[in-house]
């Protein structure tokens, strides 16, 4: 049995926020680099090899998936390629904006952590990636792994997502106001956007699913 790995992931602060309260059970992330799958029009429509992507890249272990369709390369790449953010099983410590408040008995190190996501904050905030694995407060464990188109989300996952139900019970991207919708779907397609995400391209995404455990 393979032994259970950590990694690091970045959460702004709404979605910490929606993590804490039990809001956002899962995060998509969209597959990049060498693992998108690719096409290759030189050969004949229907060929198991015309859809291609790299599953790892690794000069002893390193191996590609194929496919007839890109869809059929895509179900490849998730039965069989290693996941960035870790397999059923592994955790995920998650890493947010936050600030240091000094130690006046020792110069060189800090008495306590103060995280953007509470409201709190000691001088200038340091970014979520320069977050120190023990000052991480919020363990996840991944339970589920996929590869989907970001559009297919449903209304059910939308919602999983962590966009809020306002006041008049519509769904924003977040709980720091903005346009907000009816429906979930909406409200995450400006969550997606909101930090850079480009909804119409409707890219191949790792659908991370996760629980919230003790650290």
């Amino acid at each position: 049995m393979s032994a259970i790995k950590e990694r690091p992931i970045l959460f702004s602060a709404p979605m910490v926020r929606a993590i804490l309260e039990g809001r956002k059970t899962v995060t998509r992330r969209a597959v990049k680099g060498f693992q998108i799958p690719t096409e290759d029009t030189s050969i004949q429509v229907g060929d198991r090899q015309r859809w291609s992507a790299i599953g790892q890249r690794d000069p002893r272990y390193g191996f590609c998936v194929f496919g007839s369709t890109e869809a059929e390369c895509a179900k490849e790449l998730e039965q069989y390629a290693p996941c960035p953010y870790g397999r059923r099983g592994d955790r995920l410590w998650v890493r947010e904006t936050h600030s240091l408040v000094p130690d006046p008995e020792e110069p060189a190190g800090y008495s306590q952590v103060l995280y953007a996501a509470d409201g709190q904050q000691y001088g200038k905030n340091r970014p979520s990636i320069h977050m120190f694995r023990a000052d991480s407060r919020i363990l996840l464990e991944i339970t589920d792994v996929r590869v989907e188109r970001l559009q297919d989300i449903t209304y059910e996952q939308a919602a999983a997502e962590g966009v809020h139900r306002g006041p008049l019970r519509e769904w924003c991207a977040s709980d720091e106001g903005g346009t907000c919708h009816k429906y979930p779907v909406p409200a995450f397609r400006d969550l997606w956007q909101s930090v850079g995400g480009n909804w119409d391209a409707n890219p191949r995404v790792w659908v991370v699913e996760f629980k919230r455990v003790t650290p």
